[in-house]
């Protein structure tokens, strides 16, 4: 019978009780879905922006010269929206308790600082973009444009350290696959920012440092949906 006895539940509704309640999603999970929705987001509005914006050419430019123009402001919004997310995702990594929980939300929340900080402090037009700007770099850069590489740079870095500390973690707990994708991602992301930040204007290097985002974004969000699953 589903009844109580001198006030207390008895296994029945206890039960009922217990199932109700793990129907709903704990705060770890739900903040680690906001995370996990950063990187498809940023992806999404940034290549119908490479792909519509007058002027640019993702073989010269960087997804963060989207924030330049009369439309500027939707790269901007996007770099601050999906930022938020980040550090979202960060939290509930933290309150998770998993891989460690210390260090890598940490590191992620400076990233998604980073990010926000990105969309806020506008590069310099160089290389055409916008359209009418000379081509070539500009003789000297605004304040506002070292400030943004600056929060991109430090946010940068501390993406990659967040991967290898997670890449360590998953080695720990012998979950080889994930560590190995997450040292890649490192290192493949250090390499391809330390080409763009050298100033090469190359195909090659832009190009590459764009499949670095998209790997970044990617591996991001099928961690955090891998610790939510198992929150």
């Amino acid at each position: 019978m589903n009844t109580t006895t001198a006030g207390f539940p008895t296994p029945s509704t206890a039960g009922a009780a217990h199932a109700a309640g793990s129907a709903q999603p704990s705060p770890a999970r739900t903040l680690l879905g906001l995370g996990v929705l950063a990187g498809p987001l940023n992806l999404v509005v940034v290549t119908a922006q490479a792909l519509t914006r007058d002027g640019f050419d993702p073989r010269k430019h960087a997804g963060s010269m989207l924030t330049l123009g009369d439309l500027g402001w939707i790269q901007s919004a996007n770099f601050v929206v999906t930022g938020v997310l980040v550090v979202l995702g960060a939290l509930g990594l933290r309150r998770s308790g998993a891989l460690g929980s210390t260090w890598a939300p940490r590191l992620l929340t400076v990233f998604g600082l980073g990010t926000v900080a990105a969309g806020l402090l506008l590069p310099d037009p160089a290389l055409g973009f916008p359209a009418g700007t000379p081509d070539g770099q500009p003789v000297a850069m605004s304040w506002h444009g070292v400030a943004h590489f600056a929060a991109g740079g430090i946010g940068f870095l501390a993406f990659v350290i967040a991967c290898v500390a997670i890449g360590r973690r998953f080695a720990a707990t012998c979950r080889r696959g994930r560590a190995v994708a997450s040292y890649a991602t490192g290192v493949l992301f250090l390499a391809a920012f330390a080409g763009i930040a050298s100033g090469s204007a190359g195909a090659g290097v832009t190009l590459a440092f764009w499949a670095a985002i998209v790997l970044a974004w990617t591996w991001l969000a099928a961690t955090l949906q891998h610790v939510r699953r198992t929150a």
